[in-house]
């Protein structure tokens, strides 16, 4: 970006323009990208703005106007260069040399009030050389489901991208996998990097060691600064990274969240959760639960997620192994498990009720839990949350009254794994003091929301969008998220 550019948007009456735009991945040159230009749209209709992110851009919400969100991330004026990253990746296990950024481009990078950097990424603004012959577009509907994943998956604690913004542009799209002709809308994602696992691997497969240094010293200046300094610094990013990723997996399992295509090209080198296409809350406890139509062998399916993520760190070993000490890389994913145990761990007690139990009666809690939950038609979601809604302090008093004030579990006696959790649950409750009723019930409201993201509540939302042109099912969905109701 040059100084006059930079006075172009700073002069501009819109405030996505006057932002301070940094040039921290075009800064590298132009072996990581290629520079595009955004499709031109017919129509440009707000349908979604993110004003909870604004003040994160020290953006007031009440002053950013909807047609400023069209002018810059519909209409895309008052900006450039566009930049369409390469990256290659492990599909579904095999090698794939042909992506990139195919609907998308890196809008800009800004730094956060909180003095992080963020990366505007656009999903559906058109082609680019990494098209592979599509059209570079994104259904509406993709568009509803992407903003409802990332704001329910940030509202339960998972660290993931969110949208920005979503504006229907007015084309029409042919999809295979869903009734067209079809609605087009273009987003825009704000994330903490647009850096990829594949990234690397495209630099290890033109064999540019040299390349690859390069960006991995960006990486860590940028989003792993604490270990800038260190002399032993590449061992100990790596470390980090898989230390994030599986706490990331593990939030996903506790969240009931399959995501379902986890090819290396959708891996965050930030340890981020981004690029929602097929996702799927699972309705019931089914770890061999698929959320992707293509995916025929299960490959991604919600329990194989953590060692699907392993997988994907190891296989990153190798454009790393030229910089590297190849020790280092196998210490460092040697303590994945360890990592996504305990994140799980504390991540379920929480929904269970308890931010800490001992070691032997926490283990015995969530074994119970997961067996009763794999063996019974009582979905994952509204299990937890009528754990939260019955919660009563007559629990201590007998396990017979456990749950007792809900329609979904079993009554006593009708089953003897739920018999057996009520017991645990009963002795645990009398193993504390009864001043520490109110704050389990506490943990127990604020971890378990009322509303569950499944498959038949986005179709009820998105009905009225199709028949009527209702956005309204939608924004109270999204109200409910946020609120956590």
């Amino acid at each position: 970006m040059n100084l006059a550019q930079t006075s172009n948007y700073k002069n501009s009456s819109n405030p996505f323009l006057s932002l301070n735009y940094e040039a921290a991945l075009e800064s590298l040159g132009d072996d990581y990208y290629d520079e595009v230009a955004a499709e031109e749209f017919p129509q440009h209709i707000l349908r979604w703005r993110n004003n909870a992110l604004l003040p994160r851009l020290g953006l007031d919400p009440q002053v950013v106007k909807d047609e400023d969100f069209i002018t810059a991330f519909g209409k895309f004026e008052g900006r450039k260069p566009f930049l369409a990253m390469r990256y290659h990746g492990y599909q579904f296990g095999e090698y794939n040399p042909l992506l990139g950024d195919g609907r998308g481009f890196l809008y800009g990078q800004v730094r956060g009030t909180d003095g992080q950097l963020y990366d505007f990424g656009t999903k559906g603004s058109g082609r680019t050389p990494y098209s592979r012959g599509g059209d570079g577009l994104l259904t509406l509907k993709g568009g509803v489901r992407e903003v409802l994943a990332a704001e329910a998956l940030h509202h339960l604690g998972v660290r993931t991208s969110r949208c920005l913004s979503m504006i229907e542009t007015g084309l029409s799209l042919w999809r295979g996998d869903e009734p067209s002709p079809t609605r087009s809308s273009v987003m825009v994602r704000m994330s903490n990097s647009h850096i990829r696992f594949g990234t690397f691997e495209r630099l290890h497969y033109l064999q540019r060691p040299d390349l690859t240094r390069k960006l991995l010293d960006h990486v860590i200046n940028e989003y792993y600064q604490d270990l800038a300094a260190e002399q032993d610094k590449y061992a100990l990013f790596y470390a980090e990274l898989v230390k994030r990723v599986a706490e990331l997996a593990a939030q996903w399992m506790a969240a009931g969240f399959c995501h379902a295509v986890l090819n290396t090209d959708n891996m965050s080198i930030t340890g981020e959760s981004f690029d929602y296409g097929p996702y799927a809350f699972i309705p019931h406890y089914n770890p061999y639960f698929i959320a992707a139509y293509f995916d025929y062998y299960g490959r991604y399916c919600y329990i194989h997620q953590p060692s699907v993520c392993q997988l994907n760190l190891e296989m990153l070993q190798e454009p790393f192994k030229a910089i590297f000490d190849k020790d280092d890389l196998k210490f460092g994913l040697a303590k994945f498990d360890e990592y996504y145990q305990a994140e799980y761990r504390t991540l379920m007690l929480k929904k269970l009720g308890f931010v800490e139990l001992p070691h032997p009666q926490a283990k015995e809690l969530l074994n119970l839990t997961i067996e009763f939950l794999g063996n019974s038609k009582v979905g994952y979601h509204e299990f937890f949350y009528e754990m939260a809604r019955t919660f009563s302090a007559k629990w201590r008093d007998e396990p017979g009254f456990v749950m007792n004030a809900s329609d979904v579990v079993p009554v006593p006696g009708a089953s003897g794994i739920f018999d057996d959790w009520c017991i645990l649950y009963h002795k645990i409750l009398n193993d504390l003091d009864r001043d520490r009723l109110d704050i389990i019930s506490q943990t127990l409201a604020v971890h378990n929301p009322k509303t569950a993201l499944l498959r038949p509540v986005i179709e009820s939302i998105w009905e009225p969008i199709v028949q009527e042109d209702n956005w309204q099912p939608f924004y109270d969905l999204v109200q409910q998220i946020q609120s956590r109701q």
